[in-house]
């Protein structure tokens, strides 16, 4: 499998890229407007055709481009089915995993964050490795203050789902701001501050009920504009409507 981790540093976000060596098909999971060129070189560079873009759920503090990758490239348009948005091509769900060549992307629903939030598990030969979104993050996790999150059902999503994969699963979240990489399961489950080394659900959402994050800056316009697949809406900054427009050529 070819695979790459690709960073958009305003948002903190994680594009992650997956190919299939033998059909040369694609997939960028949780692509940002903002590096659409920066993707779309690097597909050109590995020479790869891109299927499909994958999302985790619907974001809140950047905007997907798989609208305009899918006008410029012919990407189809992958997300979770409990979305229900007509933008959307191919629905995932626990029961339907996605495919391309050689690539399986085996949904886990992951609610808390979103009430339809998904992870992905993926096998790369003997190394298991688990896309979280912002369910799981590197000693944090995901906030529940909004998009209808919770805390008491990311708590069970996350001891349930992903805390249940082998300890040795690769961690690879969709955020982090120190710059870090990559976790396991077994690193969470045992040293993450707001969920390992045994905490209760009362101690976690009361973690959770006292974080004060401010408002994301941005998803007064991402929210809306990732339920139509990263189409702007008409307060989206102007220079974010210049990326979204499918009629300009990237």
């Amino acid at each position: 499998m070819i695979f790459r981790q690709l960073y958009e540093p305003e948002s903190s976000t994680y594009t992650y890229l997956f190919a299939c060596p033998d059909s040369g098909q694609a997939v960028l999971l949780d692509p940002v407007i903002d590096t659409l060129e920066r993707d779309l070189l690097l597909l050109q560079e590995l020479g790869l055709t891109l299927a499909y873009t994958l999302e985790t759920h619907v974001h809140a503090d950047h905007l997907t481009s798989a609208r305009k990758l899918k006008h410029l490239v012919g990407a189809k348009i992958a997300g979770p089915a409990m979305d229900a948005l007509p933008c959307t091509d191919f629905g995932v769900a626990e029961d339907r995993p996605l495919t391309v060549g050689s690539i399986t992307f085996k949904p886990l629903f992951t609610p808390g964050h979103t009430d339809t939030h998904h992870s992905y598990l993926v096998a790369d030969g003997g190394t298991g490795r688990v896309f979280t979104g912002d369910a799981l993050l590197i000693d944090g996790c995901g906030r529940t203050d909004f998009q209808s999150g919770d805390p008491a059902v990311l708590y069970r999503s996350i001891h349930d789902k992903l805390f249940a994969l082998p300890d040795d699963t690769l961690v690879y979240p969709a955020h982090d701001y120190n710059h870090r990489r990559v976790s396991t399961v077994a690193q969470e489950r045992e040293r993450n501050p707001r969920l390992g080394a045994g905490k209760t659900l009362a101690e976690f959402v009361e973690i959770m009920h006292n974080l004060n994050l401010p408002y994301p800056k941005k998803m007064d316009f991402a929210v809306p504009g990732n339920k139509k697949c990263g189409e702007c809406p008409d307060e989206a900054p102007e220079d974010l409507r210049k990326l979204c427009d499918v009629s300009v050529q990237g």
